[in-house]
């Protein structure tokens, strides 16, 4: 896939996926409106709002990065042609999943809503059984030895301090 075809269709998916799961959901939920906005902590609003921009920003990286680096989409229809190993995937290999809970959990705590709570566990569930029932069979399967490899040098969700390097690991993917 060419990057016009991937910019494309990485930006048709960010609306499909993480901008309902992350925007329109919540919107629908809360209408964004807090519950009671002058009750709030203060320091607690601020936390969401690092958290949001946070997510958001971690989630627009590894879209560009799936257009750059993997000649793709996240999408499992356009999927990339290379596997993504670079940036914040030498962390955690699910940057998007966690960057997505990420700017939901911050807007539970902007909004102070609960509903925002229970939506942010049920989201984060399907999301973790779609990884291990889909999506990681589905790269063992389209790049064998060296997504395996990379799953074993670097953790799903909790990522590590020190970035993965293919130096580290002779054989390993490159990560750069």
């Amino acid at each position: 896939m060419r990057t016009s075809p991937a910019t494309l269709g990485s930006t048709l998916f960010f609306a499909a996926a993480p901008g309902v799961v992350a925007g329109l959901m919540p919107w629908w939920l809360t209408g964004w409106r807090p519950r009671h906005p002058l009750l709030w902590p203060v320091p607690l609003r601020i936390t969401g709002i690092i958290l949001v921009t946070a997510g958001s920003l971690v989630l627009v990286n590894a879209f560009v990065r799936f257009v750059t680096e993997g000649l793709g989409t996240p999408a499992p229809i356009a999927p990339t042609e290379h596997l993504v190993v670079g940036g914040l995937y030498r962390h955690v290999r699910n940057p998007m999943y966690l960057a997505v809970i990420t700017t939901i959990a911050g807007q539970a705590l902007v909004l102070q809503r609960g509903a925002l709570l229970w939506y942010l566990a049920a989201a984060t569930t399907v999301m973790v059984a779609f990884v291990h029932l889909y999506e990681q069979p589905a790269l063992r399967a389209r790049f064998g030895t060296r997504y395996e490899q990379y799953s074993h040098a670097v953790p799903a969700w909790l990522p590590r301090l020190r970035p993965f390097h293919s130096d580290d690991h002779p054989g390993r993917p490159t990560a750069d």
